[in-house]
């Protein structure tokens, strides 16, 4: 069978196909979503979202271009929404607080107020890795020693400053580094560094490298100490890691913040509810599933947990639909 079609009815027809039959054509649409560090968790979970969300996914949004792009985290992803420089990004919760607020961190640097959520995710735990050799057996036993406490930016910066504040500590008190998790494993390779500190989901690849290669260990967070600590900002959690989450490490307990889905206010509402169902759908649950350990723990059920800020109209409008708000 042959068709044939004259050059009129061509025209017509992708006409009518870019007005009304595939409007996606017409208005693709890019949409960054900044994450972390590519040895962290937020850079592996935001390929999966950004692939699963994309309109060549089954389940994605008609149109929808989305990508993941590494960044320094937390307060980079805020920073970069707020300048029209991302569309999304993924942030801790306590970050998110402090900038739609304008206090904690962002004290002094006025407030995010378009800040909004899309989603939260997952719980981001607080790791301090140690040398096994290092005699670092407590948060007090960093003084004096090689630790390195993030980059400048990041969420893990903030918490590290905390956490060492609530036992004492500052950067005056040990030789500080400013290095993330994968550089930071190099260095505890080479012995040119005793500790450093990481926030995010656990099992974190560049630690389960450092640990098939040589002995460390977790540095618990807990103590009067912490008690207060939890107290005072109300975003902190207390949490275990697992035993053999990591080689040869037992269960240790520690703290954590959440991990959250932030946009724009300015962001149109019909795109963020198309987005957010995307998200939500069976193919990215099993997305996530499968190809990441704390992608088990992605549930529409915690979506509206840990609300430090407004959500998003577009997503509010989905989870009112599905019934987990009313």
């Amino acid at each position: 069978m042959s068709l044939s079609i004259n050059r009129r009815g061509f025209i017509a027809g992708t006409a009518a196909l870019l007005a009304g039959g595939a409007p996606a054509l017409a208005q693709q649409k890019f949409f960054r979503i900044g994450t972390g560090g590519t040895a962290g968790t937020y850079y592996p979970i935001g390929g999966i979202i950004a692939n699963s969300i994309s309109g060549n996914s089954p389940h994605g949004v008609p149109g929808l271009v989305a990508s993941a792009v590494a960044s320094n985290g937390s307060v980079a992803n805020i920073n970069a929404i707020a300048s029209g420089a991302s569309e999304s990004g993924f942030s801790q919760s306590d970050v998110a607080y402090w900038a739609y607020t304008g206090t904690g961190l962002y004290e002094g640097r006025g407030k995010v107020e378009d800040l909004r959520l899309i989603a939260t995710l997952f719980p981001e735990t607080l790791h301090i890795v140690a040398r096994a050799d290092s005699g670092i057996k407590s948060v007090k036993d960093l003084k004096g020693k090689r630790v390195s406490i993030d980059e400048p930016g990041s969420g893990t910066i903030v918490d590290s400053r905390l956490v060492l504040a609530a036992f004492g500590l500052t950067e005056k008190d040990f030789h500080a580094e400013y290095l993330k998790p994968g550089p930071a494993s190099e260095k505890m390779r080479d012995n040119s560094l005793d500790a450093y500190f990481f926030v995010g989901g656990y099992p974190a690849g560049a630690i389960v490298e450092l640990a098939a290669t040589m002995d460390i260990t977790l540095v618990p967070i807990t103590g009067p100490e912490v008690d207060k600590l939890l107290e005072e900002q109300k975003f902190f959690s207390k949490d275990k890691v697992p035993a053999d989450t990591y080689k040869g490490v037992g269960e240790v307990e520690t703290i954590s913040v959440a991990a959250q889905w932030v946009t724009s206010a300015k962001q149109p509402e019909d795109l963020i509810y198309a987005i957010t169902k995307a998200m939500w759908s069976d193919g990215t649950r099993q997305a996530l599933e499968a190809g990441h350990a704390k992608g088990k723990v992605i549930t529409l059920a915690n979506a509206v947990t840990s609300l430090g800020i407004p959500l998003h109209p577009g997503a509010e409008r989905f989870y009112k639909e599905v019934g987990i708000l009313k």
